[in-house]
C-alpha cells in the first residue's frame, strides 16, 4: 500500500517510505536490541552500536556489489539496498541507545541523517503531510488520478532526494562503468566500498 501512496504523491515518497521503514523495521530493531541485552547483560550501548554499525556497513557494501550485476537496473537496485541498510542502521542505533525504534520520531531522524531533509522541523512538517495524505487515501480507498498523471516533476525531485546517500560518489554510475572497462571487477569493489563508506559516515 505504501507503493500506491508514493505513486499518487511522488513528492512525498521519501517521507512515506521513512514512515513505512519505521513501522516495519523498527520492531525488529527493538527485538534485536532486547535479545542482545538479554544474551550479553554486560553489553553497553556503545558496544551494541558498534555491532549494529559493522553489520549494516557490511550489508550496504554487499548490496552495492550485488547491484553491479543488475545491468541497466543497477542504480535502482543499489538505491534500494542502500536505503534498506541505512534505515536499518539508524533504527538499530536508536535501539542500542534505548530509544524506541518504532516511534515516529525515528522517521524524522532518518530523513535528516540521510540528508533527505535539511532539519527536523522541515522533516516533521513533511511527515505530517505524508500522514494526512495516507489517511485521506485510506478513507477514500483510492488516490487521485490527476496527481498521478501530473506528478512527473515531483517524482523526479523525490528520486533525487532519495538518492542523496549516493550522490557523494565521484562520477556516479558513469564513473563506475568506465572503471569496470579499464579494470574488470573494479565496479564491484568501487560500489561496495562507496556504499560501505556512506553507511559508515551515517553511523
Amino acid at each position: 500500500m505504501t507503493a500506491g501512496w508514493a505513486l499518487d504523491h511522488p513528492d512525498l515518497a521519501p517521507e512515506l517510505l521513512a514512515l513505512a521503514a519505521v513501522r516495519s523495521l523498527g520492531p525488529r530493531a527493538a527485538d534485536w536490541a532486547a535479545w542482545h541485552r538479554a544474551a550479553y547483560p554486560a553489553a553497553t550501548p556503545d558496544g551494541l552500536a558498534r555491532l549494529a554499525t559493522r553489520r549494516f556497513v557490511r550489508l550496504a557494501g554487499a548490496g552495492g556489489a550485488v547491484a553491479t550485476l543488475a545491468g541497466l537496473f543497477a542504480p535502482v537496485v543499489e538505491l534500494t539496498a542502500v536505503l534498506w541498510a541505512q534505515a536499518n542502521l539508524v533504527l538499530h542505533l536508536a535501539a542500542a541507545y534505548g530509544r524506541d525504534p518504532a516511534d515516529s520520531e525515528r522517521a524524522v531522524e532518518l530523513l535528516v541523517l540521510t540528508r533527505v531533509r535539511p532539519d527536523a522541523q522541515s522533516a516533521r512538517a513533511a511527515l505530517d503531510a505524508a500522514e494526512r495524505t495516507r489517511a485521506e487515501r485510506a478513507a477514500t480507498g483510492r488516490g487521485s488520478a490527476g496527481q498521478a498523471t501530473a506528478g512527473a516533476p515531483q517524482a523526479a525531485r523525490a528520486v533525487w532526494r532519495l538518492a542523496a546517500p549516493l550522490t557523494g560518489r565521484p562520477g556516479g554510475w558513469l564513473g563506475v562503468r568506465v572503471a569496470s572497462r579499464l579494470l574488470p571487477g573494479a565496479a564491484v569493489l568501487t560500489v561496495a566500498a562507496g556504499d560501505s563508506a556512506a553507511a559508515e559516515r551515517l553511523a
